[in-house]
């Protein structure tokens, strides 16, 4: 266990949850404002960690706010699908939050599920910070992957050809699902589509991460759909080797706050298997926009930048 160089009212405690990703701090309490040693810290854990955990924070959505807003500034809840009465900076993530049918089975692959938020906008959010509060007794846990050493692991041959690649991001219902349905139309309402380098450099540490969001990232620029395919195929599998990769089990007051930069995470599906409920609420903060090896930036194809101005039109 590592703790930050603090005084001791203040020294937050950094505890590894395996070789490459997540971390639990211990120490702080997130329901009090923080001091601007106790944000440096957290935020430095952030970096190296790629996604850190609290326990027994119970906030308040104005608490969560605030919490939050000691990182960045905030953007409304969600871009399509909204954000809680009264608080438009907060997501609710319900069992039940989407309204899709599906005609037919869907096709699942190994990395089905796995995303970065909200990719498909020209700047993709910083940060997300998640916290639990009805959480069911088994069942539920997220994961995380950690894609700069995904990009670390491929060989330096590939590191060079993907370092050129630019993809095609995109917000689009799932397939099979009808466009009567409620989440389909809200996607298809407010549609975002952007394309971004496949290896993002991150604004902060200079570091290479493999920038390929399975639920978001539709097509490679600029080569055949099948070679689109293809690489896109063995990239996916690739970040989502279980080495790269932590498992966290909520508990009510667990928060999970996350570089949206450098992971991508997998919610959990077992839970419709369970008849326990599940409630967490979610803030993003506002990212920048990403940048590959080559220095060229990221493009919106549709839609508007993800800002904290929607948050703040809606007070």
């Amino acid at each position: 266990m590592n703790a930050a160089v603090l005084s001791n009212e203040e020294a937050i405690q950094v505890s590894p949850l395996s070789a490459h990703i997540g971390a639990e701090i211990g120490g702080v309490d997130l329901t009090r404002p923080l001091s601007a040693q106790q944000v440096g810290a957290i935020r430095a854990a952030l970096l190296k960690w790629r996604v850190i955990f609290f326990r027994e924070q119970f906030l308040s959505h104005e608490q969560h706010v605030a919490f939050s807003a000691q990182f960045g500034e905030l953007t409304v809840g969600h871009p399509v699908f909204g954000h809680v009465e009264g608080h438009p900076q907060i997501y609710s993530i319900s069992k039940f939050r989407k309204a899709t049918r599906f005609d037919g089975q869907a096709l699942l692959r190994p990395w089905t599920g796995w995303h970065t938020d909200v990719t498909a906008a020209v700047n993709p959010p910083f940060a997300s910070i998640l916290r639990g509060v009805t959480i069911p007794p088994y069942g539920g846990d997220t994961q995380w992957t950690n894609l700069v050493i995904a990009y670390e692991k491929l060989s330096a041959p590939l590191r060079r050809f993907v370092d050129g690649l630019r993809g095609v991001h995109r917000f689009a219902p799932p397939a099979g699902a009808r466009g009567t349905d409620a989440f389909a139309q809200a996607v298809e309402e407010r549609a975002l589509v952007a394309e971004h380098p496949l290896v993002r450099v991150h604004p902060e540490t200079g570091e290479r991460a493999l920038y390929v969001s399975p639920g978001f990232l539709k097509t490679i620029a600029d080569v055949t759909p099948r070679e689109s395919q293809a690489l896109l195929e063995l990239l996916w599998e690739h970040v989502t080797r279980p080495e790269f990769t932590v498992r966290f089990k909520w508990e009510a007051g667990s928060v999970a706050f996350w570089d949206n930069r450098s992971t991508a995470h997998l919610a959990p599906s077992d839970i419709f298997d369970l008849d326990f409920d599940r409630q967490l609420y979610r803030t993003t903060l506002v990212g920048d926009v990403p940048v590959g090896p080559d220095g060229r930036a990221s493009v919106a194809i549709e839609g508007s930048p993800v800002g904290a101005a929607a948050a703040t039109a809606l007070n």
